[in-house]
């Protein structure tokens, strides 16, 4: 395979226990392919029109480095919530962005993120199919939300889940310890605006009484009463509950806490706060003592307990997007199939970028049961091989180590 021109690599959107592992294999497909240069965007499409771009050969140089790659969190290159503009009328963008890509002969181009980096990716290939530009466009999923459609799951929600399932197995442990001698509702909030995903993970931790997401509208009074319920039957009750639960109305509950919403750069509510919201009116209008745990951006760093089917994937679809892309493919996404899951065996395709992006794929309704407090069997059967097996961790004086940049 002859591979002309060099590559550039970025992430973007929010981190995953894993992203680093699609960057790992993206860049060993481009070593094994013999590209010369092998760039990186820091701070992802953001960085590149900066002209901030790293030489990828230069900070992971070896097989160690890849490897200590796979087990570092966060985004190596940086991140960004940059949202590109449309194409029409906004033209002096794109112009640089190819004049940047040519000036470094980049010919392949790769995007690590969700739903607004992939149309970052449809919208740069739609630009180079309408000008007659060489480049090539592939997108890496990732995102611990696990909501771009067509891709049976997506790298970074797996570890995510085990973090999620293992954290509940010991908080219910903690909050049992007492036996009947103290009785508390603890709610557990968990990431996730419009699809559930990661909060119907809660169910591998077994003994959590519920589980609100955002697919179902919630009821407060309901919640009220079932919390009643459950505290004259045991000591304890731990609910998990999405952090975009909504209102039938359409509110989301955290915005009842201030009635102010603030917003992101890509104009989406800034979530948090839900948890204590509902634990102070448990507490008010159910007579009980409660009180909240936000796992907020732990959910997504927690590199020390990926799961290893997960990071496994997450290097595979990096690979493949890089050696798709020289192999002439374009405005595509890399996917993950399951072709069974009891054994759980996974395999690979490309999907048309323009059936990808800015589309949100949800838990499907069938799969949410008890009046909108739990999931089905079905749902555990889909989660569980996601969560499978550990990376272990490489340590020194008692703490993991990681690599960036700067080493």
């Amino acid at each position: 395979m002859a591979v002309k021109g060099n590559i550039i690599i970025g992430q973007s959107g929010g981190p995953t226990a894993v992203i680093n592992s699609s960057l790992a294999g993206a860049i060993s497909a481009s070593k094994a392919a013999g590209v010369k240069k092998i760039y990186g965007m820091h701070y992802g499409i953001e960085g590149l029109l900066d002209e901030n771009i790293v030489d990828l050969r230069e900070a992971v140089k070896d097989e160690k480095d890849i490897s200590l790659l796979m087990r570092t969190p966060s985004a190596f290159l940086g991140s960004c919530r940059y949202k590109l503009p449309k194409i029409e009328g906004n033209e002096k963008v794109y112009e640089k962005i190819f004049a940047i890509l040519d000036k470094y002969d980049i010919q392949y181009f790769l995007y690590n993120g969700g739903n607004d980096s992939m149309d970052t990716v449809k919208m740069l290939s739609d630009y180079a199919a309408e000008h007659g530009k060489s480049q090539k466009f592939m997108g890496i999923p990732k995102t611990i939300d696990n909501d771009l459609p067509i891709t049976d799951h997506c790298p970074g929600f797996g570890s995510a889940a085990k973090y999620i399932a293992t954290s509940l197995k010991e908080i219910i442990a903690d909050a049992c310890c007492y036996g009947p001698y103290r009785s508390a509702v603890l709610i557990v909030e968990i990431m996730g605006r419009h699809a559930g995903w990661l909060t119907a993970a809660a169910a591998l931790a077994d003994k959590v009484d519920m589980i609100y997401l955002p697919e179902v509208a919630f009821d407060p009074d309901d919640f009220i009463k079932k919390v009643k319920e459950l505290s004259k039957k045991q000591n304890s009750v731990v609910v998990a509950v999405s952090e975009g639960v909504k209102l039938a109305d359409g509110r989301f509950v955290c915005e009842l806490q201030t009635g102010d919403a603030k917003k992101d750069a890509f104009g989406h509510t800034q979530l948090s706060g839900v948890g204590a919201y509902l634990a102070a009116m448990a507490s008010e209008k159910a007579g009980v003592k409660a009180r909240s745990i936000e796992f907020s951006t732990i959910q997504r760093c927690a590199s020390h307990l990926a799961s290893r089917t997960d990071a496994e994937e997450a290097f595979n679809v990096g690979y493949l997007a890089a050696k798709s892309a020289f192999e002439g493919s374009t405005g595509e996404m890399v996917i993950i199939k399951v072709d069974s899951r009891a054994p759980y065996v996974s395999s690979y395709s490309k999907f048309d970028i323009h059936e990808v992006a800015n589309v949100e794929r949800t838990v499907p309704e069938e799969w949410i049961i008890n009046d909108g407090t739990y999931v089905s069997q079905e749902c555990i059967d889909y989660l569980k091989p996601l969560i499978q097996g550990e990376v272990d961790a490489y340590f020194s004086d008692g703490v993991p180590v990681h690599i960036s940049l700067e080493d």
